[in-house]
């Protein structure tokens, strides 16, 4: 904070495609989509239509015991996105009920409150507990934060959480269990080992069931790790790991608020990409193509039954939120939707551009890891790259070069030392060039001449 407050912040003004104006007039390109939000592109004319219309009709009206047409039709389209017709097993659940809420905290927060009470009432598992990855992050409430393990965010709440377990997360670029030697490439795609990984999920499994109790969920980031360092798992890990969790008769949240709707993956949601159909599937970030606070938790059948009943049981969601479903809202999310469909070639063009031009930084010695998921790349920074040595958080090397990548007109945040790019779909390959080669010459100016 003390360091913000020494300069002057960066104001932005407007903004068009994949581009940004501050105040004074300088161009950037935004090249983390406005902190990982940003699907289409900023004042997408589609969007932005959709949203004029409906303030024309209403902006926002309670969901508590009213309904309204754009929410409803935005749960439809939702659960036609989270079942696919082809790439699924038929054995798996299909997620038919939509809850609302605001963010991505929040979508994980209603996540674990239903998998929680399902559990109970199922007597799936007797004292419900939850399970999730070494650096895992579900966002900043208080049940979100219980699920995350990253002591530099949540060590300091650490009085306020309820306790759940971790278990290692795939990082093939610093898995102890990774025989090979640091190369010039993907760690996932040069690595050599057992898929260790995946027998201490199943250990940790079969550790809780020696005490005779179950894990009411796993809690997973499809793909790509986000705030853990960008950490892109291998091929074949998810679905091993939900495979595991299905053996046990625990549940599984996805959490794809950042790594749905194509940001990470092939199809729409990573998830799938795996052939993976979730208990729960948490969206939000780029629901409303980043323009307004929206999220949603998607669920089966099987749990909106658990909380049926009469009145006077009470077995209602004791959960809700004064914007949940918000007309506004969803006239955004489902132009952004529509966008969608017509943005796969644009989504495969932006995801090999990423590729392409990524390669020069693997001459930069600062350069350990280049790992990509979809239209999400991140590069690992370290002083040497033969060693694989970290630089200290306390040297701020990640902060330094997006400030050098600031001044050359290219906007992102680091995650510590990871520099990420994720760039909205409409970017070009010529912006694409831009971003690069402004990296190439920040990590070159900044940590090769300056150290």
């Amino acid at each position: 904070m003390r360091d913000w407050l020494k300069g002057e912040p960066l104001v932005i003004e407007r903004g068009k495609g994949a581009v940004l104006w501050d105040v004074h007039g300088r161009e950037y390109i935004d090249a983390n989509s406005s902190i990982w939000t940003n699907l289409h592109g900023h004042n997408h004319p589609k969007v932005n239509a959709a949203i004029r219309r409906q303030l024309g009709r209403v902006a926002h009206t309670s969901a508590l015991g009213l309904a309204n047409e754009p929410a409803s039709l935005l749960g439809q389209a939702l659960v036609q996105l989270a079942n696919p017709r082809t790439g699924l097993p038929k054995r798996q659940s299909r997620l038919a009920k939509v809850f609302y809420s605001d963010d991505g905290s929040t979508a994980v927060e209603v996540a674990l409150k239903l998998a929680y009470e399902f559990a109970c009432r199922t007597g799936r598992a007797r004292k419900p507990r939850f399970l999730s990855l070494d650096g895992a992050y579900h966002g900043d409430t208080v049940g979100a934060v219980s699920a995350g393990h990253i002591d530099l965010f949540h060590k300091a709440y650490s009085g306020m959480l309820f306790k759940t377990d971790k278990v290692m997360s795939p990082y093939c670029y610093r898995c102890p269990f990774n025989k090979a030697k640091p190369e010039r490439g993907d760690a996932r795609d040069t690595r050599k080992c057992n898929f260790e990984c995946v027998d201490k999920v199943e250990q940790q499994f079969a550790a809780r069931k020696k005490r005779g109790v179950n894990y009411a969920a796993l809690l997973v980031e499809p793909g790509i790790q986000g705030p853990a360092g960008m950490i892109a798992q291998p091929k074949g890990w998810l679905g091993r790991v939900a495979e595991i969790s299905r053996v046990h008769g625990t549940q599984l949240i996805a959490d794809e608020v950042m790594t749905g709707l194509g940001r990470a993956a092939d199809q729409l949601f990573a998830s799938h990409d795996e052939g993976v159909q979730p208990d729960f599937l948490c969206v939000a970030k780029g629901l409303t193509g980043g323009y307004l606070p929206m999220a949603a938790t998607l669920t089966t059948q099987e749990v909106f039954d658990a909380f049926l009943g009469d009145y006077s049981e009470l077995k209602t969601f004791f959960h809700g939120h004064s914007y949940t479903g918000n007309q506004l809202g969803s006239a955004a999310s489902l132009a952004s939707i529509g966008l969608l469909n017509t943005a796969a070639t644009r989504r495969k063009k932006l995801a090999a551009n990423l590729r392409s031009e990524s390669k020069r930084l693997w001459m930069l010695p600062q350069v350990g890891d280049i790992r990509q998921a979809g239209c999400v790349l991140a590069v690992e920074l370290v002083r040497d790259w033969q060693t694989r040595e970290p630089f200290e958080l306390i040297e701020r090397a990640g902060i330094r070069v997006c400030d050098a990548l600031a001044k050359r007109g290219v906007l992102t945040r680091p995650v510590g030392n990871v520099i990420v790019i994720m760039p909205p779909y409409c970017t070009t390959q010529r912006q694409v060039k831009k971003i690069f080669s402004a990296l190439h010459n920040a990590i070159d100016e900044t940590l090769t001449k300056n150290g």
